[in-house]
């Protein structure tokens, strides 16, 4: 059975012996983590579906490969500027937690929804970037790989207003809504001419084979799983909730607000990301609690 509890001020007791029981569950044991917006909010990253996130309509992957080049000129604009965004960003103690766990040899390593590459930023070795990552640009048609920052230079040469642009809103996978879309100028491959792609799985789009199953390979081999940041309403999440169920692994949810895994978690924590995860590396590594708050009072 499940253990709900809700948020509150750090001294709540229901909220600390939540907190308590989550740290009973992962002692001792190999610790694979799953994260999802949530984990990056603290990073200047919006949510998709947390409290005020405004409402989309996403770019499907048909879209972006159909004959309308209108389409294609209004995501690499938006997404350019989203690029600008989650290069600036910097991790958070979140992110640094789940590192030091993993440094510390407890965390066998972290499954993320998110395209920010935080988590690599942070220390994390091993990373599974189920939805891709918005550093790396790919060709369609021969293959060759460019830098995000590659692209964005030749963004910024063959559209020099564009980052002028300051009423814009940054979405959690680095789109925006932004003006002028028809005098966007799309760079093309250097190699070939062809069509560029950011290397990130678009709504619609499967999550590539090979990807899936290095996460799969993650939970099988832990002994617990955390969920952190995700309401898990995207497929790819609820399967791996479910592999670690069919493993009967212990589950600690950590989201504010309902998520997909609130029946099914051994206890769901309605708290923040960044707060509760550094709580959890304090009480499995000391040190770790330290060595975070070191680093976020070098960021301020």
């Amino acid at each position: 059975m499940s253990t709900l509890i809700a948020a509150g001020d750090p001294a709540d007791e229901t909220a600390e012996a939540g907190l308590e029981r989550a740290i009973e569950l992962l002692a001792d044991r190999r610790v694979a983590f799953l994260t999802g917006a949530g984990v990056s909010t603290d990073s200047g990253i919006p949510d998709y579906r947390g409290q005020g996130a405004p409402v989309r309509t996403p770019m499907t992957v048909d879209q972006f490969l159909s004959n309308d080049d209108a389409a294609r000129k209004r995501y690499w604009a938006g997404s350019h500027l989203g690029w600008k965004r989650f290069d600036g960003a910097r991790p958070n103690a979140g992110h640094r937690a789940i590192a030091l766990l993993e440094e510390a040899g407890i965390a066998d390593g972290v499954i993320t929804q998110n395209v920010d590459g935080l988590h690599v930023r942070a220390g994390s070795r091993r990373v599974v970037d189920l939805h891709g990552s918005m550093d790396r640009v790919s060709c369609l048609s021969c293959g060759q790989s460019y830098a995000r920052s590659s692209i964005a230079e030749r963004m910024t040469a063959l559209n020099p207003w564009l980052d002028t642009e300051t009423d814009v809103t940054i979405n959690p996978d680095g789109d925006a809504e932004v003006g002028r879309v028809d005098e966007i100028v799309v760079p093309v491959c250097t190699v070939c001419g062809g069509m560029l792609k950011p290397d990130v799985v678009f709504f619609g789009e499967f999550i590539p084979t090979e990807k899936y199953a290095e996460a799969a390979a993650l939970v099988r081999g832990a002994d617990a799983l955390v969920i952190a940041g995700s309401s898990l309403v995207v497929n790819s999440g609820i399967r791996l909730l479910e592999l670690a169920r069919r493993k009967r692994l212990p589950i600690v949810v950590i989201n504010r607000g309902v998520t997909k895994a609130d029946g099914r978690a051994d206890v769901k924590l309605d708290a923040g990301a960044s707060e509760t995860l550094t709580g959890i590396a304090a009480r499995l590594v000391p040190s770790a609690f330290t060595s975070v708050v070191s680093q976020e009072a070098t960021d301020a």
